[in-house]
């Protein structure tokens, strides 16, 4: 986890395009090498996206996966949860298998996903994010371990104006912190579809929640548990990078980890009750 600035690899694949027109085709081409050179006919893990109205994100987010440094055969499959934008114009310019889910929310869009994927693994990743080249590898070397069924990894954010990276250093570090005591009893809180990954039989039994749910990762996780372990992927160099609108959506930075250290401390003995909940509502990132 970096405290002062974003990683350079992410400054490589920032691309300052607003909309899908300004997308030159070098870009695309250049892309496409890396991406058939890194995806398998024959994966192990399929790695699914759901997007909606993505149109320039996820070109950046597959573009970092198409540098990953990896031995283990993996294909990248975008799901669009029925995009009003040019995010399928960007997808049909891109070396990645296409699925449509007119059915809006993240969960009908990755059951979908995990019904058409050729892997055994699942790993999740969104379309605002960045992977790090050893993605893949440090999340695998969790999720293939005896009687594991789900992992989760971290995240950070990448430093824009009014959130500066020291600042969103000392919010992570805290999240961090949470989390280690939220999987004591209850995991199911820290994953994200950000970064995650599970066993595909597994999944296909319990299934997305089929609605526009903010929580279908978690309750996945929840339903797995029957099945094996939950880890935690602690690797600091595995992080996804993500933008921070989640915390602008809630104001400046003091407003936002103002407003998560509140909800934090008001349901803290919670984290230590293993009683399972029906249905999980997940906190914002």
């Amino acid at each position: 986890m970096r405290a002062f600035s974003n990683p350079n690899w992410i400054n490589d694949l920032k691309f300052d395009y607003e909309k899908f027109e300004d997308i030159p085709s070098v870009v695309f081409d250049k892309i496409n090498r890396d991406l058939d050179r890194v995806q398998s006919k024959s994966p192990l893990v399929s790695i699914l996206i759901s997007a909606w109205n993505e149109e320039v994100n996820i070109l950046r987010c597959i573009a970092s996966l198409s540098r990953m440094e990896t031995q283990i055969p993996f294909e990248i499959i975008v799901i669009n949860n029925n995009s009003k934008d040019r995010t399928q114009d960007t997808v049909d310019r891109l070396h990645v298998r296409s699925l449509f889910e007119v059915k809006q929310g993240c969960g009908p869009a990755r059951q979908t996903g995990q019904e058409n994927a050729s892997g055994e693994y699942i790993l999740l990743a969104d379309a605002d994010c960045y992977y790090p080249s050893c993605w893949v590898d440090d999340m695998m070397k969790v999720l293939m371990k005896p009687n594991v069924v789900c992992v989760y990894g971290r995240y950070s954010f990448i430093s824009e104006p009014g959130f500066p990276r020291w600042k969103l250093y000392i919010l992570e570090s805290l999240k961090d912190a949470i989390s280690e005591i939220r999987h004591l009893k209850r995991p199911y809180y820290n994953a994200y579809g950000l970064s995650m990954g599970y066993v595909k039989k597994y999944g296909l039994k319990v299934g997305f929640i089929k609605t526009n749910f903010w929580g279908d990762d978690g309750q996945l996780c929840l339903g797995l548990m029957r099945y094996g372990k939950i880890k935690q992927v602690r690797s600091n160099r595995a992080r996804a990078w993500t933008s921070p609108r989640t915390l602008q959506r809630t104001g400046n930075f003091s407003q936002a980890l103002n407003a998560r250290v509140v909800k934090e401390l008001k349901r803290f003995k919670n984290h230590f009750n293993s009683r399972m909940p029906k249905n999980i509502s997940m906190t914002n990132k």
